[in-house]
């Protein structure tokens, strides 16, 4: 039910909701989704979103997962974004979504809103630690690989992808340039215009002191010599977009909130955040919009 071009159902809608969660159930339909070199289902053993999609469902909230290419250019992922978004729309008999992204998953699913067609059937779209201005350390490790070798990294990591992920024709090399400063801000915010009528808004996280993730640790100190204030991948700059809604960060004795952390991967142990009741908040606003 992960794989590629499947979207899971988590929550249909229901004949009544409780009055203790009617602040949760959104008009429109909640759809997740997730960022790059992942799934929704990593490696067939780990759920993307963790505890989220159950806490929202628990609230009474309509929720569905989207599932892309791991490793995929961004329009690539959004075609296929965009025809689950229609599915979704067949299925729940919903007019419209709203939509929430984390990291790449913030870029395609702009894309697919903006040049798809999806922009009349997008309620709100919601990013979450999404590079819309790309990234240092995106742009240090794709002109850190000689340019002869880039079909060879590239072609490995396709296979690996192909063969862990569940991948369907991927293309690393297209993936990691197109989160790149330069393709970001000359390219595709250029030709990625937000669309009248879709309410656009935007989170980031931040690691203080140090990365809960210890896959982080490593480059969010490099991120901090590079871009300031980050997550491990993402800067809280390059994190804005629309109405900037703040930075999650965790209890001041936190070393703070990362990539991962933001998602509740890894355990998602962040003194002073917690990943589920974050993604209700934000389903509760969203209503409160009337989305």
């Amino acid at each position: 039910m992960y794989g590629k071009g499947f979207v899971t159902i988590f929550c249909l809608v229901c004949m009544a909701v409780p009055a203790a969660h009617a602040k949760y159930d959104t008009r429109y339909p909640l759809v997740l989704a997730h960022g790059m070199g992942a799934s929704a289902r990593i490696a067939g053993i780990m759920d993307y979103w963790g505890a989220i999609p159950a806490a929202l469902e628990g609230a009474g909230a309509e929720v569905y997962i989207s599932a892309v290419n791991g490793m995929d250019s961004t329009e690539a992922k959004a075609l296929d974004f965009r025809n689950q978004v229609m599915e979704i729309l067949v299925i729940s008999g919903a007019e419209k979504v709203n939509i929430i992204g984390h990291s790449h998953g913030a870029l395609y699913s702009r894309y697919a809103i903006s040049n798809l067609g999806l922009a009349p059937y997008t309620a709100s779209f919601t990013s979450i630690a999404g590079p819309h201005q790309g990234s240092a350390m995106a742009d240090m490790i794709m002109n850190g690989i000689p340019q002869k070798y880039h079909s060879l990294v590239g072609g490995s990591l396709d296979m690996i992808y192909a063969l862990i992920m569940g991948d369907s024709n991927p293309d690393s090399l297209a993936n990691g340039w197109a989160v790149t400063t330069h393709h970001m801000r000359q390219v595709f915010n250029p030709n990625t215009p937000d669309k009248e009528g879709v309410y656009y808004q935007s989170w980031a996280a931040k690691a203080k002191w140090g990365a809960p993730s210890v896959l982080m640790q490593v480059p969010w100190l490099i991120m901090l010599g590079l871009e300031g204030a980050n997550d491990g991948l993402v800067s809280v700059e390059s994190a804005k977009w629309g109405k900037f809604r703040g930075v999650q960060e965790g209890a001041w004795y936190s070393p703070g909130c990362d990539h991962l952390n933001i998602v509740g991967m890894l355990l998602g142990i962040t003194p002073g955040f917690h990943a589920p009741q974050f993604y209700k908040n934000i389903a509760a606003d969203l209503k409160a919009r009337g989305y």
